[in-house]
């Protein structure tokens, strides 16, 4: 049932009434009466008995269309047990919201083409039964992981046949290779196109190369998936990654061949999309994380992109992970996975140093003559030239390598952290952090001429005076995207200046083009490569009381370092950081699996996730000691904490080591569902290994 009490995360029989026998088909949604109100639910199974001696009947079927396929319900139990969530939080992101014109128009051209079939043909060659699927386990492949075993197409879809247009092989043993083209530059890249055309399951964790053009790569994997009859799911982060992929499989595999998933489509393309991949219309299915469970016939590969990316993690209950799902998913069915990124994450590299996954890696030589010349300002010999490159926001090494490139005619790049104009603010005399009179929150400004308002409530703060000593004066503590624009303009006159964030993003940057200032996450590509890339304000992403905050302070550098020309070819990078930090000596060398290696073998020896299990458990303290109170914990879990949380709640982390995983959740699951049962009041909030510890 869709009812979010754990105490109720079970199944419930019911029986089906003659009238509505022909509908009630497992995978569809039905209303049930239940204490009385009348519920929405989904049907998972029919059998004939039940031990349940009085039974209700169903109410009504929704709709007769199953939605819900058995592999998916099979995925969304396994994802709420390993987030300590119900099925239903799982369903409401497995399946969007029922569409009912678009169901209408759906079941409508089924009716017409059943009508159709039914007229007989003039005449009609005979049927040719399509041959038994069957891998080859004997082929090599140098990246593939164990072997797969045949599985038939889903007698569970609904829907007519696959069209003719997605051509569908009979076997891997039919199938044509796929040029391995950019897969080239890595050692097993071909080996693994191989084995994904064979029907086998390889496990990859790549690492593109600088200014590889990752979305032609998934989209020779996907194209080698489909010509060894099978389909796909590839998941990335956001919109712009998104159209870059639908733009790179159309071309590969035609228009018509894949299906979007994303919420931004709007509720009534998004249902449509979901249907086709459920009738097993599309081979494939892309999207961002609201695709990470879409039903896709005969699946051979799971596919994520850039699994860094806070983007990925699922923000309403359980809060699963876009790369965990979909990681599940793969060892569920014995599907081939892919986890690419120009970084590399400490969960994509446990998977390597387990075995689980191999690497996809191109050659040292084949990096450095790809990658181009980066240098950072905070070392030696840069600070004996110019002392003031400690402090400085600009440093001369960045001025001159942005007029160098600008002088060529080339377009650069400059990274920010944050939006806005100045979107933190201090007293000028004594340095104090400008708060708001009513909230606390931080003051900032919104342009030059712009009054102080605070960005939690709102509020306009114009007569706002210094608790501490009275001034009435601010300066700069951040600086935005558009205040850096504004002093790039005026230090560059002339020279056109381009904004790129969440307000307006830029698609493309031609040559030429001059400055672009942007936001993590919003760097447009160039045409060409960027001549010069400025990467600034490493202090605000370096300094951040994160567990992961050199990871994705590394992840943001790469790629935006990636869009830069080869250093052959003039481009240049220039980071505004101590060359001695850890995350910018790997990015001097673009080595995201060394700085991953040594990020994970730290969080070994300090007890962080990756390397362990942690729950984190949130609410005000009564509650929280309440539900500890209830947990039978595993052996070997440590309670740590209490620690403040946000408004007047605590947290408590619960650590254990991985092997325990599954009973911490379980547990935690149990404790929760007690204490639903007996309605107590104040809300607790369960996450498993969230990205914020702190």
């Amino acid at each position: 049932m869709d009812v979010p009490l754990p105490h109720l995360d079970r199944p419930f029989d019911y029986l089906v009434p003659d009238t509505l026998d022909a509908d009630a088909r497992p995978g569809v949604r039905v209303k049930v009466r239940f204490a009385g109100q009348l519920v929405d639910g989904w049907l998972l199974e029919r059998v004939a008995e039940s031990a349940h001696p009085k039974l209700a009947y169903l109410e009504k079927v929704v709709s007769p269309v199953p939605v819900l396929a058995p592999e998916v319900a099979e995925l969304a139990r396994a994802v709420a047990d390993r987030y300590a969530g119900s099925l239903a939080d799982v369903l409401r992101l497995a399946v969007p919201p029922r569409h009912a014109r678009v169901e209408k128009d759906v079941t409508a051209t089924d009716a017409a083409g059943a009508d159709a079939d039914a007229t007989p043909p003039a005449a009609a060659d005979p049927p040719v039964p399509a041959s038994a699927d069957a891998a080859d386990p004997a082929t090599p492949a140098a990246a593939a992981g164990p072997a797969r075993p045949a599985t038939p197409a889903s007698a569970e879809a609904a829907g007519p046949a696959t069209p003719a247009t997605v051509p569908v092989h009979a076997g891997p043993d039919d199938a044509a290779p796929v040029d391995p083209r950019g897969w080239r530059d890595y050692p097993a890249g071909p080996a693994l196109l191989r084995a994904l055309t064979a029907g086998r399951a390889p496990r990859a964790v790549w690492s593109a190369l600088p200014g590889e053009d990752w979305a032609d790569r998934y989209a020779d994997a996907v194209a080698a998936t489909v010509a060894g009859g099978r389909g796909a799911v590839v998941v990335v982060a956001d919109a712009r990654d998104l159209d870059r992929l639908d733009a790179a499989l159309t071309a590969v595999l035609g228009p018509g061949r894949h299906a979007c998933l994303s919420a931004a489509a709007g509720p009534a393309r998004r249902y449509r999309a979901f249907l086709a991949a459920r009738r097993g219309d599309v081979p494939v299915v892309i999207g961002t994380r609201a695709a990470m469970f879409a039903p896709v016939e005969r699946l051979g590969l799971v596919a994520v992109w850039d699994d860094g990316d806070d983007l990925h993690a699922e923000p309403r209950a359980p809060y699963p992970h876009a790369r965990e799902v979909l990681l599940t998913r793969a060892q569920l069915g014995g599907t081939a996975a892919l986890v690419g990124g120009y970084a590399r994450t400490a969960e994509a590299q446990l998977l390597v140093e387990t075995g689980w996954a191999r690497e996809v890696v191109a050659d040292r030589a084949t990096v450095r003559a790809r990658m181009p010349a980066i240098a950072p300002t905070g070392d030696d010999p840069h600070l004996a030239r110019d002392p003031g490159a400690a402090s400085a926001r600009l440093p001369s090494l960045a001025w001159t390598t942005a007029r160098d490139a600008l002088r060529a005619d080339l377009p650069v790049l400059v990274q920010v952290p944050r939006r806005g104009y100045l979107p933190s603010v201090a007293c000028a005399e004594c340095r104090a952090p400008a708060r708001c009179p009513h909230c606390a929150g931080p003051l900032g400004l919104p342009s030059a001429d712009g009054v102080p308002a605070c960005r939690w409530c709102g509020r306009v703060a114009a007569a706002y005076a210094c608790p501490e000593c009275g001034g009435r004066r601010l300066r700069a503590s951040v600086t935005g995207a558009r205040r850096t624009a504004e002093e790039l303009g005026r230090a560059f006159p002339g020279v056109p200046v381009r904004t790129s964030g969440r307000e307006e993003v830029l698609a493309a940057v031609p040559a030429g083009a001059g400055l672009v200032i942007a936001t993590p996450g919003a760097e447009p590509v160039a045409e060409g490569g960027y001549g010069a890339v400025l990467l600034l304000d490493s202090w605000a992403l370096l300094t951040r009381a994160d567990l992961r905050a050199g990871e994705e302070t590394l992840r943001r550098w790469l790629a935006a370092a990636a869009l830069a020309r080869p250093g052959s070819a003039g481009g240049r990078v220039v980071v505004v950081a101590d060359g001695a930090l850890a995350p910018v000596q790997a990015l001097l060398r673009w080595d995201s699996a060394w700085f991953a290696t040594r990020e994970l073998a730290e969080r070994r020896e300090l007890g962080f996730p990756p390397a362990v299990r942690m729950a984190s458990v949130t609410g005000v303290a009564d509650a929280v000691a309440d539900l500890l109170a209830g947990t039978r914990l595993p052996d070997g879990a440590e309670v740590l904490g209490p620690v403040p949380a946000d408004e007047g709640r605590e947290r408590m982390l619960v650590r254990v080591p991985r092997a325990r995983a599954a009973a911490l959740a379980g547990a935690l699951h149990a404790a929760a569902g007690q204490r639903s049962a007996r309605k107590a009041a104040d809300p607790v909030r369960l996450q498993i290994d969230p990205l914020s510890l702190f």
